[in-house]
């Protein structure tokens, strides 16, 4: 397995003004993987410390902040020396011990020689916020599911990968059959790591299903575990609703379509917690309409948004869509194609790109864009199609309006170039920010 966010942790190692890093992200994503592998590959040695799984260090922590005293049981607990220069600590699980959370000021403020990086659930540091949250003395930093190039570099496909990281779209598209094959194998299986771990054993679609239904049962729990208990049945009722709200040919999100056990339709008023859960939680994520395709784009936005989750492959294990269904291409693939394929380009521009997607649409709804974001200064439009079809009337409406200077239509056709708009598979959506032609 490769995750192409160590590249980022390598470049907080070697940031002067470090502060300790909090590492958030949903859970089943790779955190705790990913910094075991990054202290691994680069640091002498690791100091690993689980706050689920140490009540005595859980204590040092919780009887103040005598960082002497903090180190030495540490290394006690871990059996390694603690050098500044060479060692990581990790602090996993951290939402569990709220004055380790704390502590991280102090680390900065008082010892920061040391390379301390936490780790979290997102739910978890969320509920922290407000109760001593170290504010501004932390460098933050959320992982996503894997990318289609990481799980191509899973799959064997490392040299397809690079070219496609790189940029080099139009070297790709000779590998263009595999390429989309790929795809749709990526669309079945996701990006959580143990749903790809699960299928690169032995390519097992039903394999990795399992793990997908299992990561879901998760979510379920911590549902009941975490959720205040007012919200439980609303925060459910809304998870419930995401495969059929974006099944809909409009996929912007109703309130009434979202049906509680006792077969009450919602309104919006009584979802608005639900959301900022299920968005803390980082399962799930609003994509908001724009009223205007200026930069910044957040300060246009409306009360107007489309409900995604955090991963396609999740998505179809949710909605109950089978591995014939989706990587082989049938009417029930086709009804919900639109639904998949909308999802994979906002997790790619999120994961992948590191930008965040809006969505534009005329008034009377006589044209909608399926995503807008902000890169090098500029807003980009972009069109979504589920297979080859390049018909694009919203997409002409909104260049004819606007006059962009990038659109961009990806769908399953092969990549071109032409007037200021660019054809772009499916497969290299995650390479927007890195492309040149080639």
């Amino acid at each position: 397995m490769k995750r192409f966010f160590i590249e980022k942790l390598k470049e907080w190692k070697s940031k002067a003004n470090r502060k300790p890093l909090v590492l958030s992200g949903a859970r089943q994503v790779g955190k705790t993987w990913l910094l075991k592998e990054f202290g691994r590959i680069a640091f002498k040695n690791t100091a690993y410390v689980n706050f689920d799984k140490n009540e005595e260090l859980k204590a040092v922590f919780e009887s103040g902040f005598d960082f002497k005293g903090i180190i030495s049981a540490i290394q006690a607990v871990c059996n390694v020396d603690i050098i500044p220069s060479e060692t990581l600590i990790i602090l996993d699980e951290i939402q569990l011990c709220p004055n380790a959370l704390r502590s991280l000021k102090y680390w900065q403020e008082d010892c920061p020689q040391y390379y301390v990086a936490a780790a979290g659930s997102l739910i978890g540091l969320s509920l922290m916020e407000g109760t001593g949250y170290p504010v501004g003395k932390t460098n933050s930093m959320t992982l996503y599911p894997m990318s289609f190039a990481e799980f191509l570099t899973a799959s064997g496909d490392e040299k397809l990968s690079d070219l496609i990281v790189s940029g080099n779209v139009g070297v790709a598209s000779v590998f263009h059959d595999t390429l989309s094959r790929r795809l749709k194998e990526y669309l079945f299986v996701g990006g959580m790591p143990g749903a790809v771990s699960a299928f690169m054993q032995n390519r097992s679609f039903a394999t990795a299903r399992s793990e997908q239904m299992e990561i879901l049962s998760d979510y379920g729990r911590d549902f009941g575990k975490h959720a205040p208990k007012e919200l439980l049945p609303r925060i459910r009722a809304l998870w419930r609703s995401l495969p059929a709200q974006l099944a809909k040919e409009d996929k912007r999100f109703v309130a009434a379509d979202v049906i509680c056990e006792n077969g009450n339709k919602m309104r919006s008023r009584d979802l608005k917690d639900p959301f900022e859960w299920l968005e803390a939680a980082g399962i799930a994520y609003r994509v908001w309409n724009v009223t205007k395709p200026n930069v910044p784009l957040d300060s246009y936005r409306n009360h107007l948004f489309k409900f995604f989750g955090v991963d396609v492959g999740l998505l179809c294990a949710h909605s109950g869509l089978d591995a014939k269904s989706v990587v082989d291409g049938n009417r029930i693939f086709t009804e919900f194609k639109g639904a998949l394929t909308e999802q994979f380009v906002q997790q790619e521009l999120r994961a992948a790109s590191g930008l965040e997607p809006f969505f534009w649409s005329a008034p009377r709804s006589q044209a909608e864009i399926d995503f807008l974001v902000e890169a090098d200064g500029m807003v980009v439009p972009i069109e979504v199609k589920a297979e080859r079809n390049l018909k694009a009337k919203s997409l002409q409406v909104f260049r004819q309006k606007f006059q962009p200077e990038l659109s961009v239509r990806t769908s399953l056709a092969e990549y071109e170039t032409q007037d200021h708009l660019l054809n772009l598979p499916l497969y290299a959506i995650g390479a927007l920010c890195s492309l040149h032609s080639s």
